[in-house]
């Protein structure tokens, strides 16, 4: 389940992380490069590999960080989308509540209205 939260310092330190993995095992394959190798492959090979199997999983880790990225953006829009919806049906409801109370106040006014009026009309016929 995706937090929502992407670090962006914590991309930085997971790519010095893999950028000092990718050291260390182009060291380690500088040292192991001193002993006789049982197969066909010189020093700069296994450092290339060691290298290549480095970038490979630091290109991994990226993709994964941006796919989640991109999952938290879209999650996002789609909260956005939602509160949206939910602000508007509110106004819409509030907008009614206050066209209801509109009419009663006219109800009432047009009564007081009628009641004054039919004073006016018996105070008339006096």
């Amino acid at each position: 389940m995706l937090s929502g939260n992407i670090n962006p310092c914590e991309s930085d330190m997971k790519s010095s992380s893999i950028f000092r993995t990718a050291l260390v095992l182009a060291l380690v394959a500088g040292v192991t490069a001193c002993k006789k190798p049982d197969e066909a492959v010189g020093p700069a090979q296994k450092a290339g590999a060691a290298i290549d199997s480095v970038g490979e999983k630091a290109a991994a880790q990226l993709h994964e960080n941006i796919d989640k990225a991109n999952q938290a953006a879209e999650d996002m829009r789609e909260r956005a989308k939602t509160s949206g919806d939910e602000l508007a049906n509110a106004a819409k409801d509030a907008a009614q509540d206050a066209n209801k109370g509109i009419s009663k106040a006219t109800e009432e006014v047009g009564k007081k209205v009628e009641k004054a009026g039919e004073k006016i009309q018996d105070a008339a016929k006096q």
